[in-house]
């Protein structure tokens, strides 16, 4: 099952977020190392989605396809948008642009769990 890596995944998304909040709370903005590990979580995000396809065409596929395939191309995006936002807005909304994105990477995948798993 597929689900490690999207707990590996979230687990990875949570800790950019909180060196983006520990990063916030010092009125600091994002810096090229947490765009790096944004890079890693995207890493993971392309393992999962081509591990989403193989499951899928190999007969095991999400309870709830539409929904399922529409969470994961929207994570995909997610953190590609925040870490271009952050790149340009040099303050510390960048970090708590990259907070927000983090988060949202982090419960689309717990999403994308019960979806798989149709609960």
């Amino acid at each position: 099952m597929w689900s490690p890596l999207a707990w590996a995944v979230a687990a990875g998304s949570l800790a950019l977020a909180g060196w983006a909040a520990w990063r916030a709370l010092r009125d600091r903005p994002v810096i090229l190392r947490q765009l790096l590990v944004g890079a890693g979580v995207e890493a993971l995000l392309l393992v999962h989605v081509v591990v989403a396809l193989v499951l899928s065409a190999t007969g095991s596929p999400p309870a709830d396809a539409p929904t399922f395939w529409g969470y994961l191309v929207t994570t995909l995006f997610v953190l590609p948008v925040a870490a271009a936002w952050a790149f340009a807005e040099r303050t510390r909304w960048s970090s708590v642009v990259l907070l927000v994105a983090a988060v949202t990477v982090a419960f689309l995948q717990l999403r994308l769990v019960q979806v798989w798993s149709g609960s």
